[in-house]
């Protein structure tokens, strides 16, 4: 603490600072101070203390060495003091001088600080400001904490990143920087920054990022150079991993061919193990990476093609095949290599061919293909090596009609070297040796040798075996029958069911030559049946299903003992249909099939999770729903026969059912028909009684008419009123007639609905004699009871219409009535006028206060336009003081850089005159020390002329 005592002044009563107190201090100063040497003394300090005392420098400084970051910036030494506080109180990794926190808390307390500091984006972009800056102490701290940020919260700083204004590109810059160290650290802020994220992959690849790395993988020596070249393939493996628009431009810019020296095996030391650093293993390892990446069987087809036309053309595939035949090759380097020549190979018919003319360099020489399977088939070598060569194998021959060819023949009997060792024979022997794994991997390996080609299934039939001297030959088929009867390791059935279903599918020349053995069949059904619950036994069981489900679908009946139908009937009687149905359901179920289906690469760590092959699955998913449809047909049938008899009976109980529902179909027709012409003759009469409204409404009217008028004379309004009254008579007449016509119409309304009811009743009693189906029946009823209630509102209509009869009748008497009255009144009064002067008086107040509101309004509409009005030239003089304080700004940092370059040319001007004056008196001059330098200049060059 002596450090700071300056500083922080005497402690009180000689009591030691807690660190929280130094900090709390030295933020007190930085804020305070108005020189800034105290501001860069004080956050010196607090740099010093942010390694021990994280959480306090943190929770108390970190705002204010922000605001350090924006103020100050233009002081390089101070700004690389906050910098590199900042980047303490954020790192993950424990520090030295922390012995006291435990290591998990100080990782939380930087993620914690991490992401306070980036919930503020100006942050972000402020850091990124910093990169402008080329002062070493500025720039290196300045991506040392963009580098820390991304670690710890990578997607948010990304995003951040991504939305600023050249960010992506400021970053970009700096492997460009002179500085190595600083290079290198851009590298992996590059690495961090680009982690799944394909628009900034995609950001940066069209940066020139492709031609910069591998313009320093050549200067830092290719494979041989040291970590810088690993950093630089990674950053190239996230680029181009997964995102089809790099590796197109990748591609489409050339820059395949410049893979191609990275794996120049030329000196003698480089084929050696000794040539071999750890190193050099990395980067090769991740320069294979890059290869696969590009023809990844995951890729689109048009993209892995192209790129592996490009490979072969630049020789990419030649140096691979190179490395693959080399001695002294590390195993883990040459089971990479492997994998990549796989996919480089990998359904492009003209890489296969070549790979085929490959030669190990051995006497005499062996083809490629056969030196792997060697190994393949050899227990004694990596297991990852022994999966690298299968998975190769397989690449050779996926969609590769010749290359399937060229196997088979090798297994078939020939004229040939008996000393000559073929693939044929490899396969054979792994495929019968006492190693359950060669087993396997030669079982997979000849199936793929004849997956999707009938033709060459037909030919693996000729294959015979000899099994010892004296004894017939054997077929490849019944051999690979034998080996699974007789039991063994769960690994080696599984190997030859796969290979027997890949065999018997699609091929009933191969389904007739197993049936044609009698005892292949009740094996399975044995194997089948059997009630075992081990995991393993329960798989062996499923493919047993689905070998025998393929002997059905697949059979051409030429067998009578199994034919299609016989099977059927064996596996419904001593299986069960449930059974077979549930053992070959099963299958899918399995974590070992799952993981194989996903991809055609072996990823297994062990052997013994070696179970299912990806091209095998392929089979299984487009054969399953096929061969459950062919075992289950059969019990269908059988099903059908039995219940034939028993639907002929029922179609008769149908037929008479079909019968009595058209007769009642026709009852029910007539009886809506009877509804309808009810139901419109009450239409008719709603719409005269709406009439017979309307015209004693006209009657009110005309009454009414009759009060208001004012007569002349009595004589001449006594005829007027004689008329009228006459007139009203013989309306009043006619609504009299109207009103019994429509009394009977209504009384004709209720007979048509008592025989409708009558009928349906009738209907329901026939119903409930006869025997019918209860489904059925339960209809019928539904429908009368809707009709029944039908009935029930037509009722309640008719009545709501006799009420309305009786009302109106009531309102006839009353017009009635009045007219009486007409006849008694001689003189109508006349009617009193309405005052409306108070009303206009209201009015014309109610118009004032209006207009005086609207005025109101509109000198309120004109302040406010002028409020806005100053408000907007507020803004624009706002914006011009601050362009011109931005500007001030600039000159003030132009002449603060001038003056600092003025003082480093004084200095340096003294300097030279001190030398001056030194060599004047080394030559016997007398110098004043007061001599101005205008008279030191002339002095000197009089001297420089004479000697």
């Amino acid at each position: 603490m002596d450090y700071f005592r300056k500083y922080l002044g005497p402690s009180q009563g000689g009591v030691q600072p807690t660190g929280a107190d130094t900090v709390e201090r030295l933020v007190d100063r930085v804020q305070s101070s108005t020189l800034l040497d105290d501001r860069r003394d004080a956050v010196r300090a607090l740099k010093a203390m942010s390694k021990k005392f994280r959480l306090e420098v943190g929770t108390q400084a970190m705002e204010i060495l922000i605001k350090t970051l924006e103020t100050d910036r233009s002081d390089a030494e101070i700004t690389g003091y906050a910098l590199d506080a900042l980047c303490n109180i954020m790192s993950n990794e424990p520090s030295e001088e922390d012995d006291e926190t435990p290591i998990q808390v100080q990782t939380d307390l930087g993620l914690q600080f991490t992401e306070i500091f980036t919930k503020t984006p100006s942050n972000i972009s402020l850091l990124l400001s910093m990169l402008e800056e080329y002062d070493f102490h500025v720039r290196w701290p300045t991506v040392k904490l963009l580098t820390t940020l991304l670690t710890n919260r990578c997607k948010e700083l990304q995003e951040c990143i991504l939305v600023s204004p050249m960010g992506v590109s400021k970053l970009m810059d700096l492997l460009s920087d002179s500085r190595e160290i600083i290079r290198n650290d851009a590298l992996l802020l590059l690495i961090q920054l680009t982690r799944n994220n394909g628009n900034i992959q995609k950001i940066v690849a069209f940066e020139n990022a492709f031609e910069r790395l591998f313009s320093i993988v050549d200067e830092e020596g290719n494979s041989d150079g040291g970590i810088i070249v690993e950093d630089c393939l990674l950053l190239l493996t996230n680029l181009l991993k997964g995102n089809i628009s790099n590796q197109n431009f990748f591609r489409e810019s050339s820059f395949i061919q410049r893979l191609t020296p990275f794996f120049d095996m030329d000196s003698e030391a480089q084929r050696s193990q000794a040539g071999w650093s750890a190193q050099k293993v990395t980067n090769i390892h991740l320069m294979l990476g890059l290869v696969r990446n590009l023809v990844s069987p995951n890729n689109p087809q048009q993209q892995t093609a192209a790129c592996q036309r490009t490979m072969f053309q630049c020789g990419l595939l030649m140096k691979l095949c190179t490395i693959l035949m080399a001695s002294g090759v590390p195993a883990d380097v040459l089971t990479e290599t492997i994998n990549t020549v796989s996919e480089v190979i990998r359904g492009n018919l003209q890489n296969q061919e070549y790979f085929a003319s490959v030669l190990a360099p051995s006497t005499p020489p062996r083809p490629a293909i056969v030196v792997l399977l060697m190994s393949m088939v050899n227990e004694k070598q990596p297991f990852t090596l022994r999966c690298s060569v299968l998975y190769c194998f397989q690449s050779f021959l996926y969609k590769n009609e010749v290359g399937q060819s060229q196997i088979i023949q090798t297994l078939l009997p020939t004229s040939s070297d008996v000393n000559t060792i073929t693939a044929g024979q490899l396969l054979c022997g792994g495929l019968f040796s006492a190693d359950s794994l060669s087993n396997w991997f030669a079982a997979v390996a000849l199936l793929h040798a004849i997956e999707d080609n009938p033709s060459q299934k037909e030919q693996l039939l000729r294959v015979q075996l000899a099994t010892s001297i004296g004894n017939p030959p054997i077929s490849l088929l019944q051999q690979c029958c034998n080996i699974l009867a007789q039991g063994g390791k769960m690994q080696t059935r599984v190997g030859l069911l796969m290979l027997l279903s890949a065999w018997l599918a699609d091929s009933t020349v191969t389904v007739a030559h197993f049936l044609a053995s009698t005892a292949n069949v009740p094996f399975l059904i044995t194997q089948v049946s059997a009630s075992d619950s081990d995991e393993h036994e329960l798989l062996v069981q499923g493919l047993c299903a689905f070998l025998l489900g393929i002997c059905c679908l697949y059979n051409d009946d030429q067998n009578e003992t199994f034919s299609r139908a016989s099977l059927r009937q064996i596996i419904e009687r001593r299986i069960g249909l449930e059974t077979f149905t549930d053992k070959l359901t099963q299958i899918p179920k399995f974590e070992s099939y799952t993981k194989a289906a996903k991809k055609p690469h072996l990823n297994s760590k062990q052997a013994s999770d070696i179970i299912f092959d990806y091209e095998f699955t392929s089979i299984f998913k487009s054969l399953e729903s096929d061969v459950l449809k062919a075992v289950s047909s059969a019990a269908f049938m059988e099903e059908s026969k039995k219940k034939m008899a028993s639907m002929q009976e029922h179609e008769k109980v149908v037929n008479q059912y079909k019968g009595l529902i058209q007769e009642q179909d026709q009852e029910l027709n007539e009886t809506k028909q009877l509804y309808q012409i009810i139901q419109q003759k009450y239409t008719n009469q709603e719409k005269e009684i709406g009439e017979m409204k309307d015209l004693i409404q006209q009657l009110k009217d005309k009454n009414a008419l009759l009060k208001a008028q004012k007569a002349p004379s009595p004589a001449v309004e006594d005829g007027k009123k004689d008329e009228e009254l006459r007139s009203l008579q013989q309306e009043m007449e006619n609504l009299r007639l109207n009103l019994t016509e429509k009394d009977s119409a209504l009384g004709r309304l209720k007979d048509d609905l008592t025989r409708a009811e009558a009928q349906i009743i009738t209907q329901n009693d026939t119903e409930e004699n006869k025997e019918n189906n209860p489904s059925e029946i339960a209809v019928l009823s539904a429908t009368v009871n809707r009709l029944n209630i039908d009935l029930q509102e037509c009722r309640q209509i008719i009545a709501n219409k006799d009420s309305e009869i009786s009302r109106l009748q009531v309102q006839y008497n009353e017009a009635n009535r009045e007219v009486e009255t007409l006849k008694q009144t001689a003189v109508v009064n006349s009617h009193s006028e309405v005052d409306t002067s108070s009303l206009e008086k209201e009015i014309n107040k109610l118009k004032e206060e209006k207009s005086q509101l609207m005025e109101r309004i509109k000198k309120s509409n004109e302040e406010n336009l002028k409020a806005i009005d100053k408000y907007n030239k507020l803004e624009e003089e706002k914006k011009s003081i601050e362009n011109d304080r931005l500007g001030v700004e600039d000159e003030l940092d132009t002449l603060k850089k001038e003056q600092e370059d003025l003082l480093v040319l004084l200095a340096d001007q003294d300097t030279k005159i001190d030398k001056y004056k030194t060599k004047l008196k080394e030559l016997g001059e007398q110098v004043d020390d007061d001599d101005d330098d205008d008279d030191l200049g002339d002095d000197l060059d009089d001297e420089d002329e004479e000697s």
